[in-house]
């Protein structure tokens, strides 16, 4: 490898358009400059990407990165492209022609970085290919995931010790966010480094509070819903444990009015894909999504990740909850959880076949229910988790240590049916809360940062990008306050390096001008029915719960609770063709038995034969016949 240069900072700018590094950032990438094998252990949002990406542009050489998702490195492949840096992703969504026109290219070393899967790696064809690519050094991502240890273990991961037997002089460095002390010595050794230089930041993120609540079903949306009229600035993420209570929610949400979109593994990857955009565009606030929604997002203006059960571990909760506040302003990680969630956490880890692995999964468990039950400072026990010994015991950011916001102290109003057709306007907060807010309004012009982002996602979808491709929400809000006039006042700006300023410099400088003679963007108001208004219409129609799942692009289970809250309302009656043959008496006598609160119970009280799906729209008329009891007498 070349020596490094004595100053890295005017490569910084020129193409990252940052004026200085991170906490140890530099000492990173002057290890890796060096030849040295590297293992980093950097919490989310501390600039990972950045610590193998100089390199490769310094060393002249191709850096190959392993990355576990595919849509992951098409982003990091764009993003590179935007700011002049030449890279590439190999994944079985190209052509046979586009592969094998990136593999000739390689070869001929015209790339700095090229990403690959682990799959993709761990096949013979690969490793014969690159030992024709002048590869400066491997950057692996994610690299908890080849542990056993690892709440992530992916045993493709376990193939990538090859790469120190077949490319024996060629440095390695391993990458994650979540590792514990354990899990790192796990990935020194299944990589095999050699004395490798070992960075490990502070686990501690100050900016972060954490809350944790306790909380029925029945309290548990009502909790939600006033969260998200108190976090009225910036994104929201809200992590549902199932498919089917992601679907829910989303439909609850949207009900009350709130712009929402879901992810799940189960929806079109296009439809999927859509939502996220729609999402790291700033078109909806929120986002509801399965842990398979986050891995690689860089989105610093998220104010609040709410979960909504309980996280398998307390690696997965650090690592999710952590996708809050990356641009370091105040931002909370709620945890809204109930006592049934441990059942699902017990099932999922009875779905396990190996022994070792189900014991591992236990233990994991154990940790998070104590970190939950814990009076504990839960900045502490978090850093404790992953072997760092910390000089206090309150951090006065955490509900343990007094830290808690007020719309989660005042006493809950009783809960009603969900509403059935009205739009409600998201309020602010009724009381100044002690938590700092994100933007001081003084500086920042939330006009201007909406044409701003009017500017860039029109962009975006022009080059079929994600927006933050173009630029990141830190970079908008610095414009807004910074206002250049010039090209040179805007390469000031932090996240404009030389290329981005010669693409979009005069775009950007246009769009500023135009703020000031007094145009404002006009966000889209979306004019599609309510999702209870749209199951409405296509039942009217003859539709099966079938077809309006298709044609909904949702679970038949979520359909059939947006029938159900519509019986309930009164706004449709129950169709006995809806319930299986015979299921419906059995139904109504278990409700008289046992009551019309909890669905599990009149579940346990029916034959077999009777769904959940039946006990759901049966009960819903029955409520819907004694509220309209109580109405008349």
């Amino acid at each position: 490898m070349p020596e490094s240069p004595e100053n890295l900072l005017p490569l910084l700018h020129r193409y990252w358009g940052y004026h200085e590094f991170r906490p140890r950032q530099e000492n990173i990438i002057r290890s890796l400059l060096a030849g040295h094998d590297t293992c980093v252990v950097m919490p989310t949002g501390g600039g990972k990407s950045l610590c193998y990406q100089l390199p490769a542009v310094v060393s002249g050489k191709t850096t190959v990165v392993v990355s576990p998702l595919i849509a992951l490195m098409q982003d990091q492949a764009a993003q590179l492209a935007q700011m002049g840096i030449s890279a590439a992703a190999v994944n079985s969504f190209q052509t046979s022609s586009e592969h094998s026109q990136v593999m000739i290219n390689a070869k001929r070393g015209d790339y700095r970085l090229i990403y690959l899967s682990p799959e993709r790696l761990a096949r013979q064809d690969t490793f014969e290919w690159l030992s024709q690519v002048p590869v400066g050094f491997f950057a692996v991502d994610e690299a908890h995931c080849i542990s056993e240890w690892g709440h992530e273990f992916r045993p493709d991961y376990r193939q990538l010790s090859r790469l120190r037997t077949r490319f024996p002089d060629i440095p390695i460095a391993g990458f994650t966010a979540s590792a514990t002390k354990q899990v790192r010595h796990d990935i020194l050794k299944q990589l095999q480094l050699r004395t490798p230089d070992l960075y490990i930041a502070s686990f501690h993120r100050e900016n972060l509070r954490y809350i944790t609540r306790e909380c029925e079903s029945h309290t548990q949306m009502a909790l939600l819903l006033r969260a998200l009229r108190h976090y009225t600035e910036g994104s929201v993420i809200i992590y549902a444990p199932t498919i089917a209570r992601v679907e829910e929610t989303v439909e609850r949400l949207q009900e009350e009015g709130i712009g929402v979109v879901a992810y799940h593994a189960k929806m079109e990857a296009p439809m999927r894909r859509q939502n996220q955009e729609r999402w790291m565009s700033d078109e909806v606030r929120v986002l509801v999504g399965t842990i398979a929604f986050g891995l690689g997002i860089n989105k610093p203006a998220v104010r609040a990740v709410i979960h909504l059960s309980l996280p398998k571990s307390i690696e997965q909760y650090y690592q999710e909850a952590g996708r809050a506040g990356r641009d370091g302003r105040p931002a909370d990680c709620v945890l809204l959880w109930q006592k049934r969630d441990h059942v699902l956490l017990e099932y999922f880890i009875g779905k396990i076949s190996d022994e070792t692995e189900r014991e591992r999964a236990w233990d994991r468990k154990r940790v998070i229910a104590r970190f939950v039950d814990s009076k504990n400072c839960r900045h502490r026990q978090i850093c404790a988790h992953f072997g760092e010994i910390t000089k206090w015991d309150r951090c006065g950011s955490c509900d343990n240590c007094g830290a808690v916001p007020e719309w989660l102290t005042r006493e809950l109003p009783p809960v009603s049916a969900p509403p059935a057709r009205r739009k409600i306007p998201i309020p602010k907060p009724e009381a100044e809360d002690l938590w700092p807010k994100a933007t001081n309004p003084a500086e920042y012009d939330p006009g201007l940062a909406e044409n701003l982002r009017e500017w860039r996602r029109n962009l975006a979808r022009e080059q079929k990008i994600p927006a933050y491709v173009v630029l990141h929400d830190s970079t908008l809000e610095e414009l807004c306050r910074r206002r250049p006039t010039k090209l040179a006042g805007l390469r000031q700006v932090a996240g404009i390096g030389e290329r981005k300023a010669e693409v979009y410099g005069l775009q950007i400088l246009q769009v500023l001008r135009e703020f000031d003679a007094g145009k404002r963007a006009v966000m889209a108001t979306r004019k599609d029915l309510s999702p209870a208004d749209q199951t409405l219409t296509l039942l009217s129609r003859g539709a099966s719960f079938e077809e309006i799942a298709r044609t909904r692009d949702r679970q038949v289970s979520t359909i059939v609770c947006t029938v159900a809250n519509l019986i309930e309302s009164g706004r449709t009656e129950l169709n006995p063709a809806w319930v299986s043959p015979g299921a419906q008496p059995h139904i109504e006598e278990a409700c008289e038995k046992v009551g019309i609160e909890k669905l599990t119970d009149i579940k346990a009280a029916v034959p077999p034969f009777v769904s959940y799906n039946d006990v759901r729209l049966v009960v819903a008329y029955v409520r819907a016949q004694r509220r309209e009891a109580v109405k008349t007498a």
